[in-house]
């Protein structure tokens, strides 16, 4: 899965993230015939991907482009269907995540959905990004919203 894969530059800024995921998507689904279509549900096939190359102790360092890209397509799946954008991270929170890009939903908060797959290669199922799609919604309250007090935060957890 991985030698066409790897060959995929490094993690591209904000503005070329939709083009890096689809040219991830189509080399991944050309390979393995993957279900990839950037539905909420798909994100569970990104899951069982990740556990399977942790079954096989992959080293992480070989896989980086693979969960890069894994991470990227989840990313995606956020802008898609949650209305999320992709972000350059500043310093300080690049330094934390451990990633220079991700997404930011309508509401303000950042979300690190390329760490949290690393997160799920290194320290297993505990750490879903399925699940991590659950939290995105409904977390600011109408009325703060309306007020322009928007809740800022961090979402997965272990800097990652």
């Amino acid at each position: 899965m991985t030698s066409e894969i790897t060959e995929i530059s490094a993690c591209p800024g904000a503005a070329d993230m939709s083009a890096y995921t689809a040219e991830f998507v189509r080399r991944l689904v050309l390979r393995s015939r993957l279900p990839l279509d950037y539905s909420v549900r798909s994100l569970r096939i990104v899951d069982r991907v990740v556990d399977g190359l942790r079954a096989d102790d992959a080293d992480r360092a070989r896989m980086a482009a693979v969960l890069r890209g894994l991470g990227a397509y989840a990313g995606e799946v956020f802008v898609r269907q949650a209305g999320a954008r992709w972000v350059d991270f500043d310093e300080t929170t690049a330094a934390l995540f451990q990633q220079s890009v991700g997404v930011r939903m309508p509401d303000g908060r950042a979300w690190n959905p390329l760490g949290k797959v690393v997160n799920r290669f290194e320290l297993g199922p505990r750490e879903s990004v399925s699940e991590l799609f659950l939290l995105l919604h409904g977390r600011v309250r109408p009325a703060e919203h309306r007020q322009g007090r928007a809740l800022t935060g961090c979402g997965t957890g272990r800097p990652a």
